[in-house]
């Protein structure tokens, strides 16, 4: 059963500090249950982390509240909207947008047309723009090729705008994501494992945005994260997955002191913890 409505539901008005509401979300693959009845809410204007163990079913999760699977039962609720049977195009135009565990650039496309192809709300698209809004088309393209070097140069990426996106290292290709997922405008934004692959130098610089975007425009955001130092010390909040189920969330400090934490990692200690994949 999923949910398409539009309508804000009991309890997940459009005005509550939730921006995220998941409720008892289930996927099943064959007779793998990868999702079992997640249930999990995100505040507006927070950085959230989601950890598990490998198999936890994290990423499984992002794809279900994305719109990039059907559930099999359950809610989501973006800023009070019923999201759950939509799909992943609607709920990116709604302003949640998600980034990829493996990036997905164009590889043979310049940086700069990787951004532009994220831009919303562009008249050249449609014929009837083209032909009878010429001038507005024009100056269109022209706010938002301003807007896509202005990002580019934020992450350092502005000296590559005319380079083949598949010439990146991989941590400039997490950038070049991350910069491209901006250009939707998104007011909650979802990052899968941003850290993984990238140098510490860039692992930096890409915190340090999300940061600043927090803080001076307001963007929400959960990302998956293995590294526990990156999870303990720039979340606010941190959601903890295990065998398709949350079992657990609270600040850093409670969740790193949960038992069932340590637990779920093999008995291992929570901040030996810093490596792994979905």
């Amino acid at each position: 059963m999923t949910e398409a409505a539009a309508s804000a539901p009991a309890g997940a008005p459009a005005e509550s500090p939730n921006v995220l509401e998941a409720r008892d979300v289930r996927r099943s693959f064959g007779g793998i249950n990868a999702v079992q009845g997640a249930t999990m809410s995100v505040r507006r204007g927070s950085i959230t982390a989601l950890i598990g163990p490998n198999g936890a079913g994290k990423t499984t999760f992002f794809n279900l509240i994305t719109g990039f699977y059907k559930l099999d039962s359950g809610s989501v609720y973006f800023d009070g909207q019923a999201i759950g049977g939509l799909p992943s195009y609607k709920i990116a135009r709604l302003g949640m947008v998600r980034t990829f565990q493996i990036t997905k650039a164009l590889s043979r496309m310049p940086v700069i047309d990787n951004m532009l192809l994220a831009a919303p709300d562009q008249p050249g698209e449609s014929l009837f723009g083209a032909v009878f809004r010429p001038l507005a088309t024009r100056e269109r393209e022209r706010e938002i090729t301003e807007q896509a070097h202005e990002l580019l140069a934020s992450f350092n990426l502005d000296k590559k705008a005319n380079d083949y996106a598949g010439t990146l290292s991989g941590g400039q290709r997490k950038l070049l994501e991350l910069a491209r997922a901006l250009m939707a405008q998104p007011r909650f934004l979802l990052l899968d494992e941003p850290m993984a692959g990238i140098n510490p130098t860039l692992g930096a610089r890409l915190l340090e945005h999300m940061q600043r975007l927090r803080r001076e425009e307001g963007v929400t955001f959960l990302f998956v994260e293995h590294d526990m130092d990156v999870v303990m010390s720039h979340s606010d909040h941190v959601v903890v997955m295990a065998e398709g189920r949350v079992i657990s969330e609270g600040t850093p400090d409670e969740v790193r002191a949960d038992r069932k934490v340590v637990d779920a990692y093999l008995g291992g200690e929570l901040d030996d913890v810093s490596e792994g994949g979905e």
